[in-house]
């Protein structure tokens, strides 16, 4: 007999694990819907075309899950949402309003090696502008994960920002004019293998010593351009304090069809990096064969939001159990005495379960507490008798005989 296992790097979430997964999501939602953004969902499958040469060729080669279906057609899994979103808007674009603004939250598969925070099947959660060039376009995403960060009681967030103008004026400073997205995907990685791994890494990809040494002379002699001023220009008129974002000339993204500014943040404890990036992308949707549009947005690591939170313990002690009461089962004599009060208190929506046998009581208060719950109620002969409800607090242990009414009014 086979043993049941999961895929390495793709997971089972128990209901523990789900309440924070949709206290992040439902979080994140609010947040977007606040700054008027409306929700999209797209296949987990595209066409390869759709999908290749999009992001780069490491991505294509190495990360990306490509295969043949029954209809004998190159397919591939989605390796993130913004290329299927302006797929939507080369498809679509006579059926939407611009400038267009949507969120989505879905699985994503990458075929990564695996380490903490890194999977190979994990939820995205982003948000785009499409049809729009205003530098004002911009500045709302960076202050939506200003929003966001600070929603999820995030304190010591920091947000990234540089622009890909800025990056290509370095690189012909540096009289580097091949493999510019080569070299940029190894500058990406300096937060991961230091200054001496990135110049190792080019190195290896036949720069001279000479534009190795002016690469990162530039680089520190880096100031933000024109267009990229007019972004954080207006920041702090959308509330953002100086504190909460830096410029970052040595920031990249590792996707090819960045074109503008480009945003990151991450959280200095725990050490797990970024949590999120994205940028301005203004030829995607024309290289999908739509119209020109162009676009900027961001995308939450919902999985690494998601640990940030277990680690530091994040989530509010209201989002930890939805279920307020459970009504104690004392046999069939008081079983149309709870059924009827468990629809009651459901109607008063107040999320409420039954217990279904005529366990002992203490193993029904082990249930209980075992989900979070902290009132029982229990109906026996002497209650249904009296109609009254004797609720018990879990926590404090305490007992008393209540109306029906008294009962909404302590659980509530």
């Amino acid at each position: 007999m086979t043993k049941p296992q999961t895929l390495k790097g793709f997971r089972d979430f128990l209901p523990k694990d789900m309440g924070i997964r949709n206290y992040v999501k439902n979080t994140l939602i609010e947040v977007f819907e606040n700054y008027g953004f409306l929700p999209l969902e797209t296949p987990a499958l595209e066409y390869a075309s759709v999908l290749k040469g999009k992001y780069s060729n490491e991505t294509d080669d190495k990360l990306g899950y490509f295969f043949k279906d029954n209809g004998d057609r190159e397919i591939g899994l989605r390796y993130d949402l913004t290329v299927p979103a302006a797929k939507v808007l080369a498809i679509y674009s006579n059926d939407l309003q611009l400038p267009f603004k949507r969120y989505q939250i879905q699985p994503v598969w990458r075929a990564e090696n695996t380490q903490k925070g890194r999977y190979r099947e994990f939820v995205q959660c982003d948000i785009d502008i499409f049809g729009t060039s205003s530098p004002i376009a911009d500045a709302e995403i960076i202050s939506i994960i200003y929003a966001g960060v600070q929603k999820l009681n995030f304190k010591n967030a920091i947000i990234s920002i540089n622009s890909r103008q800025v990056l290509f004026d370095i690189l012909a400073k540096s009289a580097i004019e091949k493999d510019q997205n080569s070299v940029l995907q190894s500058l990406d990685k300096i937060g991961k293998i230091g200054e001496d791994g990135v110049i190792n890494e080019l190195k290896s990809k036949a720069l001279s010593q000479s534009q190795i040494t002016n690469l990162f002379k530039y680089i520190k002699e880096a100031q933000p351009d024109e267009k990229l001023k007019l972004v954080l220009n207006k920041l702090e008129a959308l509330g953002l304090p100086d504190n909460s974002y830096i410029f970052d000339p040595t920031l990249v993204r590792g996707c090819d069809y960045y074109t503008g500014t480009i945003f990151e943040v991450s959280v200095t404890e725990p050490k797990i990096g970024a949590i999120g990036g994205g940028g301005r992308y203004d030829n995607l949707v024309s290289t999908l064969g739509g119209p020109n549009i162009p676009a900027v947005g961001f995308a939450f690591g919902f999985e690494r939001v998601v640990d940030v939170i277990q680690e530091l313990n994040l989530l509010p002690q209201a989002n930890q159990s939805k279920t307020k009461i459970l009504v104690a089962n004392f046999g069939p004599e008081t079983e149309s005495n709870i059924l009827n009060l468990v629809s009651n208190l459901r109607d008063k929506d107040i999320a409420s379960i039954v217990y279904p046998d005529n366990d002992k009581l203490a193993k029904q208060i082990k249930y209980a507490l075992s989900l979070g719950i902290n009132y029982l109620a229990i109906i026996g002969p002497d209650e249904a008798k009296n109609n009254q409800i004797t609720v018990k607090n879990l926590i404090t242990t305490e007992q008393k005989l209540v109306s029906f009414d008294e009962l909404i009014k302590i659980i509530n």
